[in-house]
């Protein structure tokens, strides 16, 4: 039975028998005692190497109640190496070493002793072995060449990659083994290193006192500007930080809690009197093969990611006592956002297949019109279901609810009419859709919801139409074609102003001015028998500008005009009036 102690080493706490403490306790005297000569950072070399103990003991230890033993110390001391194997002598720091040490594994770290910003090209040009030069200009090139695409990516790698902190993991940085003989001469050189520049410093000073007291010559007027706006650039600069940092707050937390309100409360914008005319929800939520639950945590975590990792960059630019996540966390997030990003790529290439083939139904229906009928269009709207006070073609939907089932009610129809030779009259209602497939979109185009209506002469065409609310982003819509013989009349009424698609008559009268008005079918399409001349065409006037026959109750007019000479005869209850 043997007795156990607590230690303290590299600030991590141990469980360790009394025989392997006195191993490791005689093994830490006989480094001291190699390192007693010089004492040059000895108390920092010591600390290091504890340190880096430590850490070795912490990745073997599997439970906190474990205790460390003999064979635990021994295994440490091969990796760390025994103390008499670097004494410390002359030969240790050569620049070129008689024994070549031996190498270690790599690990990615920013190296922040050799940076222009973050370290990441000294970093990855410790680990892939070149010099940074070439690091820094293959970036460069990234971003020129790749529209700013290395931006982002450099401080995505600033975020995720440690920096190099500590004496082990600077000798991982360089792939060197982390041993007693590396620890102490790293610690060596940068000791070296600082005290060359602190020399380097004081011999400035003194220099520059030496020249002021001695040669009286007082700093150059220009010398005092420049450094004084040196520290005025200084001062804005580090306020301009602060501000971006306070910025990158404010956007990030504005963003955060919309996302959390939207993400719990985006079913009660209805309660609030929105809807979904207000709401709107992305294409692709729409007939998705993912619950739009899911669609929605998805969307969160992609948006809200980003957004948090900038909130906390914002907090580390104005205090510097804000620590970064470690690789763990780091790693998590990155693969997180990596899963909802593919989620959401997933859900948008689904929506992609559900529209890519066109789909039609056409349904045609007979009407009892014959030539020197009269026919009456007009269209109709559903009070009931629609909130619109008028009656118009839009593109846009709008969600409506009947017999307590959600649709969409659209009026995106286009009306038209033509000749035919048939002795009566019929109406041709194309339906379009988009589906997943051919056979997909025609039974969706033959599943939209449209009616109309001959009661007598009166032709009723339903102004709108409805479908599943699914349907939304299909592209779905009506074309109405209604087919006259010859001779026959019809009267378009106002309702279908904003319906009539590019009616052809013979007057080359515009869609905006043919209702109210009574037509004539032709063979070459309507003519209008109670228009203005106002509203013709300019091609129709030109065209007939020579010769005017107007017959009316009051009687016959007409008027010859061949550009030179003009004549008018006039026939009415008076008799025959020629000019």
């Amino acid at each position: 039975m043997n007795k156990t102690i607590n230690i303290n080493l590299g600030g991590i706490f141990f469980h360790i028998d009394e025989l392997a403490y006195q191993k490791l306790k005689l093994y830490l005297d006989a480094i001291r005692r190699s390192l007693s000569d010089d004492p040059q950072g000895r108390d920092e070399i010591l600390n290091d190497i504890e340190l880096r103990i430590g850490e070795l003991l912490s990745e073997r230890i599997k439970d906190e109640r474990q205790v460390i033993n003999e064979n635990d110390i021994d295994e440490i001391t091969k990796i760390m190496g025994k103390p008499e194997d670097y004494l410390v002598d002359e030969e240790l720091f050569d620049d070129e070493p008689t024994q070549r040490p031996k190498t270690s594994s790599k690990k990615l770290f920013r190296d922040g002793e050799d940076k222009f910003l973050g370290g990441v090209s000294s970093g990855l040009a410790h680990y892939f072995g070149v010099d940074p030069i070439w690091i820094r200009l293959a970036w460069i090139l990234l971003v020129f060449a790749g529209f700013g695409l290395g931006i982002p990516i450099y401080i995505l790698l600033w975020i995720l990659i440690p920096q190099a902190e500590t004496t082990a993991e600077k000798l991982q940085m360089k792939g060197k083994p982390v041993n007693i003989s590396n620890i102490e001469k790293k610690i060596r050189e940068e000791f070296q290193d600082a005290t060359s520049k602190v020399k380097e410093g004081v011999n400035d000073v003194t220099s520059k006192v030496k020249s002021s007291e001695f040669q009286n010559k007082a700093k150059s007027g220009m010398q005092e500007i420049i450094d004084t706006l040196a520290k005025v650039f200084l001062a804005i600069f580090n306020v301009l930080g602060k501000l971006v940092g306070a910025f990158l707050i404010f956007i990030a937390a504005a963003t955060l809690i919309a996302l959390i309100f939207g993400l719990f409360s985006w079913g009660s914008f209805e309660v609030l009197g929105f809807g979904e005319d207000y709401v709107h929800y992305p294409p692709f939520f729409f007939d998705s093969i993912l619950p739009p639950w899911l669609l929605l945590i998805l969307a969160f975590i992609a948006i809200g990611i980003p957004f948090f990792v900038l909130f906390m960059l914002g907090l580390r630019i104005l205090s510097s006592n804000i620590k970064s996540f470690n690789t763990t966390t780091k790693l998590s997030l990155l693969g997180v956002w990596i899963i909802s990003l593919l989620g959401l790529g997933f859900a948008g290439i689904n929506f992609a297949t559900q529209t890519a083939y066109d789909g039609v139904y056409n349904q045609t229906e007979e009407l009892p019109i014959i030539a020197a009928d009269t026919l009456k269009i007009k269209m109709v709207a559903d009070e009931n279901l629609s909130v619109s006070r008028e009656l118009r073609k839009r593109y846009s939907y709008e969600t409506v609810y009947e017999n307590n089932t959600k649709k969409l009610y659209s009026t995106r129809i286009s009306v038209d009419v033509k000749p035919t030779d048939k002795d009566s009259g019929y109406i041709k209602i194309r339906k379009e859709a988009e589906g997943k497939s051919r056979l997909k979109a025609n039974n969706d185009a033959e599943a939209i919801e449209y009616q109309f209506n001959l009661n007598n002469k009166d032709l009723l065409l339903n102004g709108y139409f409805l479908t599943d609310f699914k349907n939304k982003f299909k592209e779905e819509m009506i074309d109405i074609t209604i087919y006259l013989p010859e001779n026959s009349i019809i009267y378009l009424d106002s309702s279908t102003n904003t319906f009539l698609d590019d009616v052809e008559n013979i007057q080359n009268i515009h869609d905006r001015d043919m209702p109210k008005h009574y037509y004539k079918m032709t063979e070459n399409g309507l003519e209008c028998l109670d228009c203005d001349s106002n509203v013709f065409g300019e091609d129709y006037k030109n065209e007939n500008d020579h010769f005017k026959l107007n017959i009316d109750d009051s009687g016959v007019e007409i008027k010859i005009n061949d550009g030179e000479d003009k004549a008018e005869v006039k026939i009415d209850q008076n008799g025959v009036k020629i000019q």
